[in-house]
């Protein structure tokens, strides 16, 4: 922006300067042509004579000079004459001149120079890359694999392998360069897409789970998407995904609008005011018609088209209101069984990069979807979200390399979009680069890699804000206070009130466990037999073994037979039930049979053994 309002000014200035040369030239040319009418009678006159004097050859040359240059005079086209042709008219001239003069030539040379040296910064965009200062954002110990800036430029959010989503922000950072915020919004499952909405209010989160995440600004859950039924054959028919997800994209347009791809061989379109719901599915098909992963997905620039990119090696791309058939379809972009891992489109909208599982780059144009326009190898991936994007002015294509852990460092690789030529480098880290993102605002290069580190790159004269903002500012000292209280913290139980006395031999303690009737209770002895006191035996874990540890009785009867009889003769008395209804009717007058004998064993004996039979 400030490239172009510097150009429109130096052009207004030549504008104006060509305007100002051309007045001062027709005022020259005015005063020449006023002179030289002044001068014509006199010239006339002595023509007259010469010609009747018939002077000298002289004076004969004279007057043909002057006569040639009356003749020029009065036929004068164009410009005047340079200032060294014309001796005494010209000096009279330049006395009389009013006015500021012309700028001198070395004025030109100069803006001609500084010309240049834009039209050599335009035709070389190596030169607009910001890469010359650099910050380092720790996000942890594991590989960053997903990176999200807002539209504004003002909060970068990263996501990793270790299942953290951490919030930056660049305003609010200091030297330090902290995060605000973490929080593991997918529980134990790997984070492999974060996206800013295009109002920046809410970020789209896709795990390792089949359901993702909507959060807002702050980390708060906003919605979450419905898993579907993994029994139903159809995919079209549930309503959400039922295997591991792999990207999302949000609509680059429509607010709300955002797009999965699963390992159930679908992509789904999704609206946050209804997550109980898929808005539209679409099935990757092989040229056979069977079903294919995909394993990237992503909206074009307008929002009307959706391109992905599946494990057989091919770019499908539909028509978002058209789901049945894809719109493009290249059976063999990339090689079969390697996942592409990344697929963007242009700023433009014509162009489309795609990042393959075969080490590989490559360029397509969506009017003339036949064949790749270019095709760039020996770019190795070992991540499965390893991505490209294109500069903001659309003239270069950004990439990352991985490597294996002690073999080298991970790049940073542009290439030129024209001519497909690899045109820079930049060694990040002894680490794979696994994302990368070029925000158009900022004019600043997030790159996120494999171990755990995301940095950013910016240039104080070409970016504005983000990095900026936070490198200026001092890190903030720990208060002295807050030390001091940190040392003289003391939990209750830490109090010598509170523990336990140490022993100083174990006799004195086995006395003491002696004493105790917990630690000193003889074990039960093993059960052998049916069983005693709610204890079983040798019965087992079966139904009658319970029936019998619950139900069974004790057997033994040590109790006085005499006694337990005698203890039912006062009822027996009082309601008699068994042997008095059946002598009711022959003998309804109870008569005993008379004892001579007065032992006090037949006084003591019971009614029914007095009775006569």
């Amino acid at each position: 922006m400030f490239e172009q309002t510097r150009r429109t000014a130096v052009e207004r200035s030549r504008k104006t300067l060509e305007a100002r040369e051309k007045e001062e030239e027709m005022n020259r040319e005015k005063e020449l042509r006023r002179q030289n009418e002044d001068i014509e009678p006199t010239s006339s006159g002595s023509n007259v004579v010469r010609d009747c004097s018939k002077s000298s050859p002289r004076d004969t040359s004279s007057s043909e000079s002057e006569e040639t240059s009356d003749s020029s005079d009065d036929e004068l086209i164009g410009p005047p004459l340079p200032l060294k042709m014309v001796e005494e008219p010209v000096s009279h001239m330049e006395e009389e001149i009013i006015g500021p003069l012309p700028p001198p030539p070395f004025e030109e040379v100069e803006e001609d120079d500084d010309d240049d040296g834009d039209s050599e910064e335009e035709d070389n965009p190596v030169q607009k890359i910001p890469d010359s200062h650099e910050i380092t954002l720790k996000h942890g110990t594991k590989t960053v694999s997903a990176l999200g800036l807002d539209p504004s430029g003002a909060r970068l959010v990263t996501g990793g392998y270790d299942y953290d989503v951490k919030f930056w922000d660049f305003a609010g950072m200091d030297a330090s360069f902290k995060a605000f915020r973490s929080l593991q919004p997918c529980e134990c499952h790997q984070i492999k897409s974060l996206q800013y909405s295009n109002t920046g209010d809410m970020i789209l989160v896709v795990s390792g789970s089949s359901q993702a995440k909507v959060i807002d600004r702050d980390g708060f859950e906003v919605m979450e998407c419905i898993k579907g039924d993994q029994y139903i054959v159809d995919m079209a028919n549930t309503k959400g995904h039922t295997a591991m997800l792999h990207t999302g994209s949000w609509h680059p347009k429509i607010k709300g609008e955002f797009m999965t791809c699963s390992n159930d061989a679908t992509v789904r379109t999704w609206e946050v005011e209804n997550p109980r719901k898929q808005r539209s599915v679409f099935k990757p098909r092989t040229m056979q018609g069977k079903k294919v992963i995909p394993t990237t997905c992503t909206y074009s620039r307008d929002g009307n088209l959706i391109a992905a990119a599946c494990q057989n090696g091919s770019i499908q791309i539909w028509d978002r209101n058209l789901t049945v058939h894809p719109k493009f379809h290249y059976k063999q972009a990339h090689d079969p069984g390697t996942d592409t891992s990344c697929v963007a489109f242009s700023y433009d909208g014509n162009v489309l990069a795609s990042r393959g599982g075969d080490d590989s780059l490559k360029l397509w144009d969506i009017r003339q979807f036949n064949k790749p326009l270019f095709s760039a190898s020996g770019l190795p991936t070992m991540f499965p979200m390893t991505d490209c994007c294109f500069s903001p002015d659309d003239k270069l294509i950004v990439t990352g390399t991985s490597v294996q852990r002690g073999c080298g460092s991970g790049k940073l690789v542009f290439f030129e979009r024209r001519t497909f030529q690899r045109v820079y480098e930049i060694d990040i880290t002894d680490a794979s680069v696994v994302r990368c993102l070029w925000h158009p605002k900022l004019n600043q290069i997030m790159v996120g890699t494999g171990n755990g580190l995301a940095k950013v790159y910016y240039d104080p004269n070409k970016s504005q804000r983000g990095a900026k903002l936070c490198v200026v500012k001092t890190q903030r000292k720990a208060k002295q206070a807050e030390t001091l209280t940190q040392d003289y913290i003391i939990t209750p139980h830490a109090l010598p009130m509170f523990r336990e006395p140490r022993q100083r031999s174990t006799r004195k303690q086995l006395e003491k466990d002696r004493l105790d009737p917990l630690k000193s209770h003889k074990p039960e002895p093993p059960v052998a037999g049916p069983g005693r006191g709610g204890r079983v035996g040798t019965h087992g874990g079966t139904l009658s073994s319970y029936i019998v540890k619950n139900i069974a009785l004790d057997k033994t009867d040590d109790s006085n037979p005499r006694e337990a009889i005698l203890r039912h003769a006062k009822a027996a008395e009082d309601n008699p039930y068994w042997v008095s209804p059946a002598y009711s009717k022959t003998q309804p007058k109870t008569m005993f049979a008379q004892v001579e004998s007065d032992d006090e064993e037949t006084k003591n004996e019971p009614e029914w053994k007095k009775r006569k039979i």
